[in-house]
């Protein structure tokens, strides 16, 4: 009886752990970096469709999710200013380290930098830093703003 209930639970496992072509279809597509990741460096383990891991090298990729958010709403790779005070209200974003004008917005209380390096600043119409958030970083910012600054 002990060997057969082993027996049995030997074939259960073995069974759950061999993935079928059809099983190994069902699941999301790995991002084509992960992919390249896999292919490239051997003994990756895939987490999920965006994460690859090699526990013996101490190394993980990590493909940010289009639905990450690095600081509150503000995307991932993105410079926020928000109308209200601690990143609320109504928001306005942007990708590219340039000068935007806040005139969508009809107040600025403040400002947020998703972007793993540079500086955004809030400034008033004479160019005067109202505020500045560093990467990774929200910061309120009085009224009067008019545009903001990214700095690489």
């Amino acid at each position: 009886m002990k060997k057969r209930l082993l027996s049995l639970a030997l074939g259960t496992v073995l069974a759950m752990g061999i993935a079928t072509p059809a099983q190994a279809s069902e699941g999301p597509a790995l991002h084509p970096d992960v992919q390249y990741a896999i292919d490239a460096v051997p003994g990756g383990t895939v987490v999920d469709e965006h994460t690859v891991v090699w526990p013996d090298l101490g190394m993980e990729l990590s493909v940010p999710s289009p639905d990450a958010r690095a600081v509150g709403s503000c995307a991932t790779g993105s410079y926020c200013a928000y109308a209200g005070a601690n990143r609320g209200g109504t928001k306005l974003s942007w990708t590219s380290c340039t000068t935007v004008s806040t005139a969508a917005l009809s107040t600025v209380g403040s400002i947020a930098n998703a972007r793993s390096s540079g500086t955004v600043q809030a400034r008033n119409a004479a160019g005067t830093v109202l505020g500045s958030a560093g990467a990774g970083a929200s910061v309120n910012v009085s009224g009067g703003t008019t545009n903001l600054r990214c700095l690489p």
